[in-house]
């Protein structure tokens, strides 16, 4: 009697492992899902932010003269006396390795002007 009462405890125990196994699973997708969506609307949130920045009080260049482009860098300020590269960062975000670069190239003078002609 002792056997079939713990044949049928470890049974109970192993369909409850299981089904705690299959959750843990589910819990795992469900905040991978939820890390995705964090990081996407993160850069939306960023996207969003970089169109209004020149329009507001933050922005120290004449907005009238800043032109977006996106990537990979998020524009360029036309000012009287200088051409401005800029890049808007939220929060924490960093400048990423292409981004680094053209900072480095602007910083060392390395910008050329290429002008073509089609006739």
């Amino acid at each position: 009697m002792t056997e079939i009462l713990l044949s049928l405890v470890i049974i109970v125990l192993l369909i409850a492992l299981f089904f705690a196994a299959k959750k843990i699973l589910e819990l795992k997708e469900d905040f991978e899902e939820l890390r995705h969506l964090k990081a996407s609307q993160s850069v939306k949130y960023g996207q969003l932010t970089e169109q209004w920045v020149p329009f507001s009080g933050k922005f120290p260049y004449n907005a009238q003269n800043f032109r977006f482009i996106g990537s990979p860098i998020d524009g360029l300020s036309f000012e009287d006396d200088e051409i401005v590269f800029v890049e808007f960062k939220t929060a924490t975000s960093r400048l990423n390795e292409k981004q680094r670069k053209i900072k480095d190239l602007v910083k060392d003078k390395k910008v050329g002007w290429f002008e073509l002609r089609i006739k």
